[in-house]
């Protein structure tokens, strides 16, 4: 059934039925009504193409990732965020468009998806996207939402995790519920906005108890670089009984690198992650870590951007979604448990 159609069933002309199906106003109450439920029991879906020239919008947004760093085979946080973003664009007859950013790209709005008109806003994942190139996009009109990055100076729209908050429960259990006092931090870059803050958490349970700190930085945060970081680890300090890893991926690699020195995870090293990815139930010990809800966050941002594409000056969002401890083996409750 088309737009005529549904006019002639209820009465009305194709431009009421228009104004109602795109929530303009000029339409009583009662003949809203009635087209809203003869378009529902028709199943009716506009036509996309029409409904954009009509409008002037694409009805598409682009969803960018960097290029060089990882990619969607290698990294499973990217697709299930892109899955959130999905399934709520699908619901509001949106549709997604993929767009790799290099990295010596300094202006985004350059993008031929953007200066094409391609899409109607953005929506930027992950921390690897360079500050100046969220200003340089920040200064042209499109609207943009960013995922696990922020800026620290200039408001601007962000789905993040509490990245401080589960961090903090991670470490205060390694610490009141399996008595860990000499505990290191195994960290990423400082530019990035999610390991600054659960380094934040950590350092918070570390001084909560008096302990002191014991940090590892890395410029990555892999597999390969929490092994690294981890055999650094143990030669600044032998006595250590606990690991914290910036994400699952380093902790990951600490686990195997204490495994490699004759330490057995968790009698000789507890060890714990932040994310929750796949591999951390099917590592051997599995991992103890902190769940993030990514496909919620792709869901929220994609929320966040529709908003401002259809209400245009709305003040810039920040929007922090919470986490879950999830305790497995390699802290030592399972073990603890089976005693």
């Amino acid at each position: 059934m088309d737009l005529k159609q549904i006019a002639k069933q209820v009465g009305v002309s194709t431009a009421t039925v228009s104004r109602v199906l795109n929530d303009q106003p000029g339409v009583s109450a009662e003949v809203r009504k009635k087209v809203i439920k003869a378009a529902a029991e028709a199943n009716y879906r506009p036509n996309q193409l029409a409904r954009g020239l009509a409008t002037s919008k694409s009805q598409t947004i682009g969803f960018i990732v960097h290029k060089e760093k990882y990619s969607f085979s290698d990294d499973p946080f990217y697709p299930f965020i892109l899955s959130g973003v999905e399934d709520y664009l699908t619901q509001n007859g949106y549709h997604i468009l993929i767009t790799l950013l290099d990295e010596k790209e300094k202006q985004p709005q350059k993008l031929p998806i953007i200066s094409q008109r391609l899409v109607d806003g953005l929506i930027l994942a992950g921390p690897f996207i360079q500050a100046s190139s969220i200003m340089n996009l920040a200064s042209s009109e499109i609207p943009f939402v960013l995922v696990d990055n922020s800026l620290s100076q200039y408001p601007v729209n962000c789905v993040l995790t509490d990245d401080e908050g589960g961090a903090y429960s991670g470490v205060h259990h390694l610490i009141a519920e399996h008595q860990h006092k000499k505990i290191a931090f195994l960290s990423g870059p400082n530019e990035w906005v999610s390991n600054r803050e659960r380094l934040h958490g950590y350092e918070r349970a570390m001084e909560e108890f008096g302990l002191e700190g014991r940090v590892i930085h890395a410029d990555e945060t892999t597999i390969a670089s929490g092994e690294a970081m981890l055999q650094q680890a143990l030669k600044q300090w032998p006595d250590l009984t606990a690991v914290y890893g910036v994400n699952d991926s380093v902790a990951i690699g600490a686990i195997r690198a204490a495994g490699k020195l004759g330490r057995s995870t968790p009698r000789d090293l507890a060890v714990m992650g932040f994310d929750d990815i796949s591999w951390a139930a099917a590592n051997q010990p599995s991992l103890s870590t902190v769940k993030i809800f990514i496909q919620r966050m792709g869901y929220l941002a994609a929320q966040c951007l529709l908003n401002n594409i259809q209400q245009p000056g709305l003040p810039p969002t920040k929007t922090l979604v919470t986490t879950e401890l999830v305790l497995r083996e390699s802290c030592g409750c399972q073990e603890k448990s089976n005693q």
